[in-house]
């Protein structure tokens, strides 16, 4: 949740469960449940998915009460070996994390196209969630600054396979060119952790005071340039995975002073979700005592001001003649050749998208089509995983669970006088591309995605009946 993850020394898991001088700080929030909080730090986390309306599943799993597509799970399955995870069909995700739904709910941003920003974006659960959520007519610029974290990030939006994402990869100080620009800016800030003491002992060993300062120190500058790129009458969702105040409300109180107003959520108090109000910053608490899911805080505001129609009479290029011809006719995209790949985004989108590539370091403006190979093009990873691919293009290979876990590996397929790119499919989702080579389908799933290993006695994710993606 905005916060790098650490792998945990040995000492790391004998850390007390709240700090004392964290206690003294929780007092003002809960008083005396702070022992009851502390009581639930020491029980499993639960298990929950978050499926993709894009690739629609039926689930036999109860329902995660403020999300939508939420599932909790009764015991965590062996999600590596699971091959729907990898062709996108969910995407495994804590519950509280999953509020993001009631705050886009609260924008108002849900049934009209907006320009969205997800600023910290890695590892990309609350961007999938916000393309789900977001009108198909809108664009996501999924934002993270380290490089590490953004591949990973790519891999969950590419595999998602919605198609009006652009991946970047800026300072947020990056964004002061772009005054004004966003209609939706999400902030899920980089924080000291407190709510995730439960699933991470680390964050439980690393936690001091000064931790808390610097981490407010860096909040703040995020939360400026966010606000100065943000458009009149635009909408900010503020989160983060701790409870302090410091890095929570006090963040926000100078935008109040500038005249944002929060908007209120509409919760049902059964699910246990604290609201708090704090010289007019309205922020709501998860904590693990009172509900199933792990600690985090949001607040949503409204820049003052009146929003400003935008241009988005863009360029419409002919896919058959700038593009592979592998996308479906009617997507209205435009094609960009960007580092050796070509990429595909909305073309009603290309005027701030002209800015925003002169203001900010993009990794992908879109979804990748394909990679350059000597004097043509071979399809890109992303392609096979997203909703514009025209299928009917391909040759489809589909494979059962047995073979789609050797695809995965990274294994040949075999063939009867097979050649050129062909699409591997489990259950009617595609996985990736083979290339045929005579009598074996060679594979093209990317060596960073394959997976290790053999599947151990661990329960299965439990799938009922399959509906299918939507066309």
């Amino acid at each position: 949740m905005g916060r790098r993850v650490h792998r945990p020394p040995s000492s790391a898991a004998d850390a007390p469960l709240i700090p004392n001088a964290l206690r003294d700080r929780l007092l003002p929030l809960l008083g005396e449940e702070v022992a009851t909080l502390e009581a639930a730090l020491s029980l499993p986390s639960p298990t929950s998915i978050r499926l993709n309306p894009l690739k629609t599943f039926l689930l036999k799993a109860e329902a995660v009460p403020w999300c939508s597509n939420g599932r909790y799970l009764q015991e965590r399955p062996a999600f590596t070996f699971d091959p729907f995870l990898h062709a996108g069909a969910y995407y495994v995700q804590e519950p509280s994390s999953m509020l993001l739904e009631r705050a886009v709910l609260a924008s108002g941003v849900f049934d009209r196209d907006v320009l969205a920003l997800d600023l910290c974006a890695a590892p990309g659960g609350k961007s999938t969630h916000l393309l789900s959520l977001l009108s198909t007519g809108s664009l996501l610029i999924a934002n993270e600054i380290d490089a590490t974290r953004r591949h990973v990030l790519a891999e969950n939006i590419w595999k998602h396979g919605a198609s009006n994402a652009v991946i970047t990869g800026s300072d947020p100080a990056d964004l002061a060119s772009l005054h004004s620009c966003f209609d939706l800016i999400l902030i899920d800030a980089p924080c000291s952790g407190e709510g995730m003491f439960r699933k991470d002992p680390f964050a439980r060993q690393q936690w001091s005071p000064a931790l808390v300062e610097r981490c407010a120190v860096t909040q703040r500058k995020i939360v400026a340039h966010a606000w100065d790129a943000l458009a009149p009458g635009g909408t900010l969702i503020y989160s983060t995975c701790t409870w302090e105040r410091t890095e929570n409300e006090e963040q926000l109180d100078p935008l109040i002073q500038q005249g944002a107003h929060c908007l209120e959520l509409a919760l049902d108090p059964a699910w246990g979700i604290a609201r708090y109000e704090d010289h007019g910053v309205i922020g709501y608490r998860c904590f693990p005592h009172r509900l199933r899911g792990e600690g985090l805080f949001i607040s949503v505001l409204r820049k003052p001001g009146e929003g400003r129609p935008r241009p988005l009479k863009g360029p419409h290029a002919s896919i058959g003649s700038s593009g592979p011809g592998w996308l479906k006719v009617d997507t209205g995209a435009v094609v960009i050749e960007h580092g050796d790949v070509l990429h595909a985004m909305p073309s009603r989108w290309m005027p701030p998208m002209e800015e925003i590539l002169r203001s900010m370091r993009v990794h992908a403006p879109g979804t990748p089509l394909a990679e350059r190979k000597g004097e043509g093009w071979v399809p890109h990873a992303a392609a096979a995983l997203s909703q514009w691919l025209d299928r009917s293009t391909f040759p489809e290979i589909a494979v059962d669970e047995a073979g789609a876990l050797s695809y995965l590996r990274g294994e040949a397929l075999p063939a009867h006088d097979a050649s050129g790119p062909g699409l591997v499919t489990h259950q009617g989702l595609a996985l990736g591309w083979v290339h045929g080579a005579g009598k074996r389908w060679n594979n093209r799933w990317p060596a960073a995605w394959r997976i290790r290993g053999q599947r151990s006695k661990m329960p299965c994710v439990p799938w009922s009946v399959r509906t299918g993606p939507k066309a």
